[in-house]
């Protein structure tokens, strides 16, 4: 179970000297239930990515704590391995003179598994994600947005963690390529039992993958139903967003 509780975090700005100070996250608490999808939603500005971070163990929260198994995620021998992420910029975030080999096999060494093994694993990892033994040798640049975004999502579950954040990691592809993504997503998701954190600005992207969605607004959680429940949302802000979607 991922875990919570009374998280702030805020930025200095105003330049070096300067004592302002930013409050980007207020007195954020929630749980992910192992093997669940919870939508993280927002507009641009209103925190979310920050909260990624966080989550990830990439920055530290100024007030509270977040915990995988009871264990704060700033502690790396708790989350390697446990917790991966997919990101928007894919094409930065596979290294341009890797091929994809080399990329699914980074994350592979960590197991200590043999030369032959990994190679094998690979070829299964690729196969997982609709691609087949041929990408092992295709670079970055030989890819397309659709087929590089498969290879990191090979990639994130290639140690088996218990859970994949995904930050927009849909928001740069085509309309008919992020469906198929999220297609590959919800399949993923049952075949290894994988809980899911889903950062998006697209509420029905969420709607369709997810079991929760939390709204962010501003730096606070404004409310978080169940998917089913979303046309019974209390929030005005919530209620809005939907409005826009129908609309």
């Amino acid at each position: 179970m991922l875990s919570v509780e009374c998280v702030e975090k805020s930025y200095g700005r105003g330049g070096l000297f300067s004592r302002e100070r930013e409050h980007v996250l207020k007195n954020i608490s929630f749980e992910c239930k192992s093997g669940e999808c919870l939508g993280i939603i927002g507009e641009s500005g209103s925190g979310k990515s920050t909260l990624g971070r966080l989550l990830l163990g990439i920055e530290k929260p100024d007030r509270g704590a977040i915990l995988f198994e009871g264990k704060k995620v700033e502690d790396r021998k708790g989350r390697t391995g446990n917790i991966s992420a997919v990101f928007q910029d894919y094409t930065s975030s596979i290294n341009p003179l890797y091929t994809v080999e080399d990329a699914i096999r980074e994350p592979l060494q960590m197991k200590r598994k043999g030369r032959e093994d990994v190679r094998s694993e690979i070829d299964h990892l690729l196969s997982q994600v609709g691609l087949d033994s041929s990408y092992r040798k295709k670079y970055p640049h030989e890819l397309s947005g659709g087929e590089a975004q498969r290879v990191c999502i090979a990639r994130a579950i290639s140690t088996e963690p218990r859970f994949i954040l995904f930050d927009e990691a849909i928001s740069s592809l085509d309309g008919s390529v992020q469906m198929q993504v999220l297609e590959l997503l919800k399949d993923l998701r049952k075949r290894y039992k994988i809980g899911y954190i889903f950062i998006t600005h697209d509420i029905q992207a969420a709607a369709y993958i997810c079991d929760r969605v939390m709204i962010i607004r501003n730096g606070e959680i404004e409310e978080i139903v169940k998917v089913e429940q979303l046309k019974d949302v209390q929030s005005a802000y919530t209620k809005k967003l939907l409005q826009m979607i129908i609309a």
